[in-house]
């Protein structure tokens, strides 16, 4: 979350000239529901599920896409397989540190839902740090790791770009 998966995804599809598609936004469309609807209707097991399902179904497109997926999604089933085992898929990790993700999620924590309760700065840099030391083993397994601590989402896509051609 913040890291700029999203953001970054966008400009270097454009760049490259592939489609975009943000895994979260995917799910809602099909599922015609919010993804913080779907958590608290029906709960995180059936959208693991569905993620998994979506994400399979993706990868299954004929076209060349950028995804960017939740970053829960590595964590659950076996979506971390799917992600790595493509032919031509690269699996970058956007690497932000604890004070880079609670700088960003400070200026935007309303418009995010898991962190949005969290009132102080000491509690969303616990719930960060507890958070990415829980899926860094998963993170970690990606091809490549890119620093974005202190980049533009411009200089971010540029290094993409160098590990990608």
């Amino acid at each position: 979350m913040a890291s700029g998966k999203t953001t970054c995804g966008k400009q270097l599809a454009t760049k490259i000239d592939f489609k975009f598609i943000d895994l979260d936004d995917y799910i809602e469309s099909r599922e015609g529901m919010e993804v913080t609807r779907i958590f608290e209707t029906k709960g995180e097991i059936y959208f693991r599920k569905i993620e998994t399902y979506y994400l399979k179904e993706l990868k299954r497109f004929d076209e060349r896409i950028v995804v960017s997926v939740g970053g829960g999604t590595p964590c659950y089933g076996n979506n971390l397989q799917l992600l790595l085992n493509g032919t031509d898929d690269v699996v970058i990790y956007l690497k932000a540190s604890v004070n880079e993700l609670v700088q960003r999620l400070t200026i935007a924590k309303n418009d995010r839902p898991l962190v949005s309760h969290l009132k102080s700065s000491e509690s969303l840099s616990e719930f960060v740090g507890k958070h990415l030391f829980e899926r860094n083993n998963y993170y970690l397994q990606a091809d490549t790791t890119i620093f974005v601590d202190n980049k533009t989402p411009r200089n971010v896509v540029r290094e993409i770009i160098d590990v990608l051609f």
